[in-house]
């Protein structure tokens, strides 16, 4: 068992209110992505389970310990931070062998571990090149190396990619996925780049300006089905509307405003809110988030369509993967 559970996690910064009563449970053996804008406390969070910072109230489980007073040094949880943090004069081998040295592992061992890590992140052969000489790449492969050959339960990485050109981090992403697929190790993966959380995540969680959770689910949970409006909005790009709900069935039909007076045909399963249903009945306020990808253009009226309205195109905006049309 490798879970993370956090139960009521406090923490303040002088007066700075970071993190309040925040409760998070984290799966094992799971890729896990804490997504949310910057300043909103995720690394803060990440720190805390790391052991490199002390929560003002609250308690942390790791595969149901309470490791809330355990020191960083005995917490079977490594970190990759951003800035690779490597050591400039040591070897790319010694660099990895650092943490296995440190605890006075034996040679043979060591060697095997480290040349093991390198071959996982397809750095073999790059023993005793020198970090001054490796692009960013490659650092952050060393770095991720160093860390998974100390065999830890959990692996947290604080926006690890963010340094790197949009290719290289696209190909660094699914080298990471397939890295977790062969350990099974819990991953932890903090970013406010939502392309790389739905990438990467077996489950996610959003986070809020104000530091609480919004929702929790896998990428598709949240990008198909917003709980929120600041998760419709932050998970991808999406037309919000205000709409009163005018009658409930296995379709249901909104009055949008906004865009002119007109109705949507919406089925039911697609309607989110509390748990029970009861809130669903007729003159409900709601808001509907329509993702542009789910819009249809079309320069001539199309029958047999029931969602359909007439407008003008203002703006056509090539983005090379889309189009945005305004």
């Amino acid at each position: 068992m490798r879970d993370i559970r956090i139960e009521n996690i406090s923490k303040s910064y002088g007066t700075d209110i970071v993190l309040s009563n925040l409760s998070l449970q984290i799966p094992s053996g799971k890729f896990f992505a804490l997504l949310g804008p910057s300043g909103c406390g995720k690394t803060t969070l990440l720190r805390l389970i790391a052991g490199l910072e002390t929560a003002d109230s609250g308690k942390i489980f790791l595969g149901g310990k309470n490791i809330t007073e355990v020191p960083i040094y005995k917490r079977k949880i490594n970190t990759i931070f951003q800035n690779y943090a490597l050591f400039p004069h040591l070897t790319v081998f010694e660099n990895v062998a650092y943490g296995l040295r440190i605890k006075n592992v034996r040679t043979k061992i060591i060697r095997d571990k480290v040349y093991d890590a390198l071959k996982m992140v397809r750095l073999l052969g790059f023993e005793t090149k020198k970090i001054q000489g490796l692009s960013g790449g490659q650092q952050q492969r060393i770095a991720i190396a160093r860390a998974i050959v100390n065999e830890p339960q959990v692996l947290l990485l604080d926006e690890p990619f963010s340094a790197l050109d949009p290719q290289l981090k696209e190909q660094m992403l699914v080298e990471l996925i397939d890295l977790q697929d062969k350990l099974k190790t819990t991953f932890v993966y903090i970013t406010h780049d939502q392309t790389e959380a739905l990438t990467v995540a077996d489950r996610m969680a959003i986070m809020n300006s104000n530091g609480k959770i919004e929702q929790i689910g896998t990428p598709k949970e949240i990008y198909e089905f917003p709980a929120t409006t600041f998760v419709g909005n932050f998970v991808g790009k999406s037309n919000l509307f205000q709409a009163t709900l005018k009658s409930v069935g296995e379709t249901c039909i909104v009055e949008v405003e906004g865009a002119g007076s007109f109705s949507v045909f919406i089925p039911v399963k697609r309607i989110t809110g509390p748990s029970e249903k009861t809130w669903m009945i007729p003159g409900r306020r709601l808001f509907m988030s329509l993702r542009p990808e789910k819009i249809l253009i079309s320069k001539k009226e199309i029958s047999g369509f029931s969602n359909h309205i007439v407008g003008e195109v203002d703006d056509i905006i090539y983005h090379g993967r889309s189009t945005q049309y305004n």
